[in-house]
């Protein structure tokens, strides 16, 4: 027994030296973990088939309320949005479950196959956990069906939906009518049956909120005219200098034109419908409205608001009193006429609906709808054929009180149109699509030009020195001291911000007008942030936004880290200044890439894809890519350090000049001959580069001078410095001086050296240092030598000197000496 526990414990110790666990150990903590895996994965499991459970009933119910509402577009719209929701969970559930089935296969794939006949048995813990992931699979598997078959079902279901509520719109706007006068006589019956119906309604209404609601109704009413002040107040502190038009002015330009119709419309338009909906959120939080009353104050309530809409956006672009600030060519009398029949065609269609709300509330037949949908039609139609004849146009003279003339070719003819087609589709019985178009014409029509006049805005508050006059602008110049730059940057971003808001604010109105349903556009506009699909490739600008953020986010650590480590530990440890540097930028190759992982996987972009593109880089540059993955890395390197920045003056090897442009490939140098150089980037990498404006432009220009033996050298070193401190774009720290060099073989050699703040200007300024030398020197009489040269001519020999001239021995004079 000693020896079998002595053998045992060798092996135990075998084992652990072996760096593995012990077997009786690994045992226990496999069959743990397999336990383990086994109740996570029952769980998974249950609480997915739980949840399959509850989508199979909420698709049931969702097939019940589709038959039941199958005339209600708006609940149907709802009931398209649940059903698409199920699909993105389907969606989402089957992908999870696919990854533990990957999961499951790398785990058998490990594993092996079970040994076959002839082999010996493996471990029954390898059996058993073979076993328990086979069933695991199988499971899986028939969740994954269950939820494609869930996902398909909710898939038609919202198919079907979409097309149930296309085929009501049609049904809607094409519905014939035949119109008799029957029609009208039975319409007048109805009419006066619905009075008598609502003023039974309304009566028993207010009478119940007087006797039983009488706190809530005026503490409702209370409040909504506090809101309206705070609203309003508010609105007119903010940008009352933006919307009031100042009439000391004169004569404003366009920019302010635009810019206070676009937001005087917007800024008291948008405080109403604050108002309105205050008030109808609070009537409804106290209880006070029934639910036959409340779809009637929603309708009054939107009535006056589109009424008031379209009026303030008459007035803002018409300006029928105010000729100075109208927006249009007009004639004063054309812009009141065309004012009023704008407000008349928004009143009667506004009416329209109104009484329509009113006529399904009481329970009025459809044909009191109809009759007053045909009356309102028909005046839309015949105002605008009357519009067609006017002459509102500005004459050249440019007199708004003159006649006018008439309107562009194409115009009167489209008004016409317009309005026969009107006319046409209620006498032969089309009231529905009458009534579509003349709801288009007024509202969408009213939207559409405000929608214009804010990009107009926008264009002309982002053009370049724009913002700068207006009214915001001076009051960031007086208040932030921001300058011409500044300025034309945040005049830049506001008309971006007008673009957005101008775009934002009015499309999802148009849908509305168009028989789109809000859960449509809540939809649609969830989409656009959150799921972009381009091919096999989802893209989420909400994701994108968020990655820029944290890599924005990264980028301001890594240089705070940088900044600290460099000035606390670095410069404590006294270590060299190069490696400081190499630090410093280690740490900032390290943080900004540790940022663009960051910001690339909260973006929601696959790292798998860029491993591809890796991939294919390598082999690339395995056939020959050498050169142009240098230049690439070079030109990142450039891109990064900045040696040299665009503009800079720079010398390398045979080439001298400033550079102009630096890429990811070349850098393009600019000769002082107006050259253009092509440098590979890798050229400028691997040679040494010299740069004149590197840390700053300053440059030190030297102007060497001789003087003649016998001069003052003194006087010689003051009348430099004197000359020097005479030009005004000299430095005066460095101090200019001037070094006697040498005694040269003919003068007294010197050199004025100073520095400039411009390098750019050292030609100029050392040609005049020349020239005020040179006539200074002049009237001071100190002689600028020659360079002289003796010249001995000795006789050729053999030959008779006294004969020969050529014997003569002269000495010749160079320059001035002897």
């Amino acid at each position: 027994m000693m020896l079998r526990a002595l053998v045992m414990t060798l092996v135990i110790f075998a084992g652990i030296a072996a760096g593995g666990s012990p077997p009786l150990f690994g045992g226990i903590a496999m069959a743990q973990e397999a336990q383990e895996a086994e109740v996570t994965a029952d769980s998974i499991n249950i609480e997915m088939r739980d949840k399959l459970g509850g989508i199979r009933q909420q698709l049931e119910t969702l097939q019940e309320a589709m038959q039941r509402d199958v005339r209600d577009d708006a609940r149907l719209a709802e009931l398209r949005v649940q059903a698409e929701e199920i699909v993105a969970q389907m969606q989402e559930a089957s992908a999870t479950l696919a990854t533990r089935v990957q999961q499951i296969q790398a785990r058998l794939t490990d594993l092996g196959e079970p040994p076959q006949g002839g082999q010996p048995p493996e471990p029954p813990l390898v059996t058993e956990e073979r076993n328990k992931l086979l069933n695991e699979r199988a499971e899986i598997n028939v969740i994954v069906e269950d939820a494609e078959q869930l996902s398909s079902t909710a898939t038609q279901l919202a198919n079907t939906i979409t097309t149930i509520r296309r085929n009501l719109f049609t049904q809607t706007l094409f519905r014939h009518t035949e119109i008799t006068p029957q029609l009208f006589t039975d319409a007048g019956d109805a009419y006066v049956t619905e009075l008598r119906r609502f003023g039974n309604a309304m009566g028993s209404w207010l009478s119940f909120a007087w006797k039983y609601k009488t706190l809530p109704l005026l503490a409702a009413v209370f409040l909504s005219l506090a809101a309206g002040l705070i609203f309003l107040s508010g609105a007119y502190r903010l940008f009352g200098r933006f919307i009031r038009r100042d009439h000391a002015d004169g004569g404003p330009s366009y920019l302010r034109r635009l810019t206070v119709a676009f937001a005087s419309t917007v800024v008291r338009t948008m405080s109403l419908a604050a108002f309105l909906a205050a008030s109808y959120l609070l009537l409804e939080g106290f209880s006070v409205l029934r639910s036959d009353i409340a779809p009637i104050i929603a309708a009054l309530f939107g009535f006056i608001w589109f009424v008031y809409f379209v009026s303030r956006l008459t007035y803002a672009v018409l300006a029928p009193n105010e000729p100075e600030w109208r927006l249009v060519r007009l004639t004063d009398r054309g812009a009141r006429l065309i004012g009023w029949a704008v407000i008349v065609m928004a009143v009667v269609n506004g009416l329209d609906y109104f009484f329509g709300t009113i006529s399904e509330a009481v329970a009025s037949p459809l044909i009191l709808t109809i009759a007053r949908s045909l009356v309102a039609s028909s005046i839309i139609g015949i105002i605008l054929i009357a519009l067609s004849f006017m002459r509102p146009v500005l004459a050249k003279e440019g007199d708004p009180t003159a006649p006018g003339r008439p309107w562009p070719r194409f115009l009167p003819l489209t008004l016409r149109l317009i309005g026969a087609l009107l006319l046409f589709a209620v006498l032969a019985g089309y009231i529905g699509f009458a009534r579509f178009v003349s709801t288009q014409i007024v509202l969408t029509g009213a939207v559409l030009v405000t929608i214009y006049i804010g990009l107009l805005s926008g264009k002309a508050v982002s053009k370049q020195g724009a913002f700068g006059r207006t009214a915001m602008g001076e009051r960031l110049a007086q208040r932030l001291k921001w300058g011409e730059v500044a300025l034309d940057q945040a005049g830049l971003v506001a008309g971006l911000a007008i673009y957005a808001f101008a775009l934002l604010t009015g499309i999802p109105l148009i849908l509305l007008t168009w028989g789109f349903q809000v859960a449509d556009i809540e939809s649609w506009f969830y989409r656009f942030f959150t799921d972009i699909t381009i091919g096999n490739i989802t893209i989420s600008l909400v994701g994108i936004v968020g990655g820029i953020l944290l890599f924005g986010l990264g980028y301001l650590v890594t240089r705070w880290v940088q900044k600290w480590v460099d000035s606390n530990v670095m410069a404590r440890s006294q270590v060299d200044v190069g490696v400081r540097n190499s630090v410093k930028t280690g740490i900032g190759y390290l943080g900004i890439g540790l940022a663009v992982i960051i910001g690339v996987s909260a973006a929601g972009i696959n790292l798998s894809s860029l491993a591809l593109v890796a991939s294919a880089l390598s082999v690339g540059i395995g056939f020959g890519l050498q050169n142009v993955v240098s230049n690439f890395v070079s030109g990142l390197i450039l891109l990064v350090e900045r040696p040299f920045k665009v503009g800079d003056h720079v010398v390398t090897g045979t080439t001298e000049g400033i550079v102009k442009r630096i890429s990811v490939r070349a850098t393009e140098i600019e000769t002082f001959r107006k050259q253009s150089i092509i440098v590979p980037n890798s050229d400028l990498i691997n040679s040494p580069v010299g740069n004149w404006t590197h840390r700053n432009k300053i440059q030190r220009s030297e102007i060497p001078v001789s003087v003649a033996y016998g001069s003052d050298p003194e006087r010689v070193i003051a009348i430099l410095l004197e000359i020097v401190d005479a030009v005004p774009e000299v430095l005066r720290n460095p101090e200019p001086h001037v070094d006697f060099v040498a005694f040269g073989a003919s003068s007294l050699d010197f050199e004025l050296r100073f520095h400039l703040a411009d390098y750019s200007d050292g030609l100029r300024i050392r040609n005049g240092v020349r020239t005020d030398i040179l006539r200074r020197f002049e009237r001071e009489g100190i002689e600028i030598p020659y360079t002289r040269q003796d010249i001995m001519i000795l006789p050729r020999p053999g030959r008779d000197p006294a004969n020969d001239r050529r014997g003569t021995e002269d000495k010749v004079e160079g320059g001035d000496g002897v």
